[in-house]
């Protein structure tokens, strides 16, 4: 698009700079929104202007939404004793669109990496530790990725409530090796949290 003005390059730019799109997909999204601007263009700039004005990070589960606390965090009909651990708010977002999980969230915002120089300390970890630390959880759903950094995340956690009456579970059969819970289709992440399965504490001679 050498040819066109300086305006529709960086438009084109900075779509093809969001999750999946590429120039050619950038282009074509560009292309039906300069082509038809009163029914797509102004509404979806009035819809991002109004976002950005409006959304923010929930400080006690790190979600997004217009308030904080959340909406999730906030409705009275949750179970506030469970919480879902979960690497993203896209994570989040999957989980609520089964409508199976009805206690609150925990959006650590990445998994530990000793090579990614990611520490607990760099994790959203403090809505968890205070929740733990008021003795409000009854049980922990570890629902992150089934890789290296995502297994060491949950032993971590793991280590952090086990002299604790916490139940601490895990999501069951049909998480792929490598997978991510976003990927994941509603019916096998549903099969997933009513299958999740108990992480038992080691014995004192395992430790030893």
């Amino acid at each position: 698009m050498s040819e066109t003005s300086p305006e529709i390059r960086e438009l084109q730019f900075r779509l093809a700079k969001l999750p999946s799109l590429g120039p050619r997909s950038a282009r074509r999204i560009l292309l039906s929104l300069l082509e038809n601007p009163e029914a797509k263009l102004w509404p979806l700039i009035h819809a991002l202007q109004d976002a950005a004005e409006k959304i923010k990070t929930c400080a006690s589960c790190g979600n997004l939404d217009t308030q904080d606390p959340c909406y999730i965090c906030q409705n009275p009909k949750r179970d506030s004793s469970i919480i879902c651990v979960v690497e993203s708010v896209g994570d989040l977002w999957t989980f609520e669109r089964t409508g199976l999980h009805k206690g609150l969230y925990q959006v650590i915002g990445g998994c530990l990496s000793a090579l990614g120089g990611r520490r607990p300390q760099d994790l959203n970890l403090k809505g968890l530790l205070d929740r733990i630390a008021r003795h409000e959880v009854k049980e922990i759903i570890l629902a992150l990725p089934a890789t290296l950094e995502g297994g060491n995340t949950v032993h971590w956690l793991h280590h952090q409530v086990k002299d604790t009456d916490i139940r601490v579970t895990r999501l069951g059969q049909g998480v792929p090796a490598g997978g991510s819970v976003e990927i994941l289709d509603d019916g096998t992440l549903a099969s997933a949290l009513l299958s999740r399965c108990q992480i038992e504490n080691r014995s004192r001679n395992d430790k030893e």
